[in-house]
C-alpha cells in the first residue's frame, strides 16, 4: 500500500501536512506528534524582520470553527533559520516554509535568504496585505499574484507553493494567475474573513475587528474550491480548510488535491494529523486501494 506522493520533485511519505500558523514549528507539538510520521511540517509564517502582529484579543471560538487575527506575528528569518531549521532537521519530514510579506520586495528577500537553508518547499502567504497597493492582499487580485509569484520564481531555489485565499470572487482565475506565473503548486484555502460582536459590550470581540474563520464550518467551501481549482489548473494541489479526520482528508483528496493540511484541529486534538494518516491507510486497506494516487481527483 503505497501513500507516497510527489510535488514538484519533492517526495513525501505521506499526503499529510500542517496548516501554517497552528503548528508553530513543530516544537510545541513535537512532545505529542513525532514529527517525523508526517509527510511534511509546514512552518508559521516568516517576514524577512520580525513582526509584532496585531493587539489582543487576536482569537475567538465561534459557531463551526475560531476566528483570528494574530497578525503573521513572527520573530524574522534570522531567528526563523538559526533556531527552527536546526530542529527541524533532526526529524525525518519534509520542511515547508511558509513566507509572508507586505511588499513584493520582502518577500523576494526572504526567498534569497532561503535559498542556501535545507528546506524542501516554499508556501507563499498571499494573503498578506500591500502596502503599496492600500493593503489589498496580493491574492487578492490576480496581476498582483502573478507579479510577486514572477519575481519570487526568479530568485527561489525551491519550489515555490502559491496559498490562495478564498476571498475573492473566481478562485479558479487566481490558480490560473499563479500557474501563468511559474507556480509549482498551489495551496488553499487560506482562512475566511468573518466578524464576531459582544452584544454584552456593545463592540467586537477581536482588536482588530475581523479574523479569519478557520474549521469546519468553511470545509465545504474549501472542498468545491479545491475541485474547481483542479479542473482549471495542472499543477498540484495542497488542500486545507476544515480537516478534522481522515474522511474531511479523502474528501480534498477526491477533489483532486495530492495532499492535505490540517489546521484548525490542531487545537482541539494535538493528535489529529497522526489519526488522519491512519485513517487514510486504513481506508485505503479497507477499499482495496493500493496507491493514493487511485484517489486523486477520482470525482469528476
Amino acid at each position: 500500500m503505497n501513500t507516497k506522493v510527489s510535488i514538484a520533485g519533492v517526495e513525501f511519505k505521506n499526503p499529510v501536512t500542517v496548516a501554517s500558523g497552528t503548528f508553530g514549528s513543530g516544537m510545541e507539538y513535537s512532545e505529542f506528534v513525532d514529527l517525523s510520521k508526517l509527510g511534511a511540517v509546514t512552518t508559521k509564517g516568516v517576514a524577512l524582520t520580525p513582526w509584532t502582529g496585531n493587539n489582543t484579543i487576536r482569537v475567538c471560538e465561534v459557531y463551526g470553527g475560531m476566528l483570528n487575527a494574530i497578525g503573521l506575528q513572527n520573530p524574522g528569518i534570522e531567528v526563523f533559520c538559526e533556531r527552527d531549521i536546526p530542529f527541524l532537521k533532526k526529524y525525518d519530514t519534509k520542511i515547508i516554509v511558509n513566507v509572508c510579506g507586505k511588499t513584493v520586495e520582502e518577500y523576494v528577500g526572504v526567498v534569497e535568504r532561503l535559498a542556501s537553508e535545507p528546506v524542501d518547499m516554499l508556501e507563499i502567504n498571499v494573503s498578506c496585505p500591500n502596502v503599496k497597493e492600500g493593503a489589498i492582499a496580493f491574492g487578492q487580485d490576480a496581476k498582483a499574484l502573478e507579479n510577486v509569484t514572477r519575481e519570487i520564481k526568479k530568485v527561489a531555489k525551491q519550489p515555490v507553493i502559491m496559498k490562495l485565499s478564498p476571498n475573492v470572487t473566481r478562485i479558479a482565475d487566481m490558480a490560473k494567475a499563479a500557474e501563468a506565473a511559474g507556480a509549482d503548486a498551489i495551496s488553499l484555502i487560506n482562512t475566511i474573513t468573518g466578524m464576531k460582536i459582544d452584544i454584552n459590550r456593545r463592540t467586537f470581540v477581536l482588536a482588530n475587528k475581523t479574523g479569519g474563520m478557520s474549521g469546519p464550518a468553511i470545509k465545504p467551501v474549501a472542498v468545491r474550491m479545491v475541485y474547481e481549482c483542479a479542473n482549471a489548473v495542472n499543477i498540484p494541489i495542497i488542500g486545507m480548510g476544515g480537516i478534522s479526520n481522515a474522511e474531511d482528508a479523502l474528501e480534498f483528496i477526491m477533489a483532486g488535491a495530492t495532499m492535505v493540511s490540517v489546521g484548525a484541529a490542531n487545537f482541539v486534538n494535538p493528535y489529529t494529523t497522526l489519526e488522519v494518516i491512519d485513517g487514510i491507510k486504513d481506508y485505503m486497506q479497507r477499499n482495496n486501494v493500493n496507491d493514493i494516487k487511485e484517489l486523486i481527483g477520482c470525482v469528476k
